[in-house]
């Protein structure tokens, strides 16, 4: 899936995730998980990496590998590193707006890779 970086393409989200997974026996839970997964990182890569830019795409790829669903999720900006995003459960941060996408992705998925100096992140999930 290829998305201009418009908020409104957000929602596309959803119907790609139902397409991609409608050959696999996966739970409500785990679905769950993924589209809040999807979702936070389609969001990142549109309003971080490529700065709400219409110009600049999100691409959303799938891959299935051995009891496991691989999603890829790219921007075309600069990257960043994950290392650097505060943790969202410290006190200073609580009261903050934003700032949860790579720390949810990270709790409900079984595997989340930064490749690309963070331009692209992998999020993989076991097929139970």
């Amino acid at each position: 899936m290829r998305l201009t970086s418009n908020p409104k393409n957000i929602a596309r989200v959803e119907s790609f995730l139902a397409n991609v997974i409608k050959d696999y026996n996966i739970s409500e839970e785990v679905y769950g998980n993924m589209l809040i997964s999807l979702t936070e990182a389609v969001t990142n890569a549109m309003m971080h990496g490529n700065k709400a830019d219409e110009k600049k795409i999100v691409r959303v790829t799938h891959q299935a590998r051995e009891k496991q669903l691989v999603f890829k999720i790219s921007d075309e900006g600069k990257g960043f590193n994950p290392n650097d995003v505060p943790d969202p459960t410290a006190p200073e941060n609580l009261l903050k707006l934003g700032g949860r996408g790579v720390f949810l992705m990270r709790k409900l998925a079984d595997r989340v890779n930064f490749l690309n100096n963070g331009s692209t992140v992998e999020i993989q999930f076991r097929l139970r």
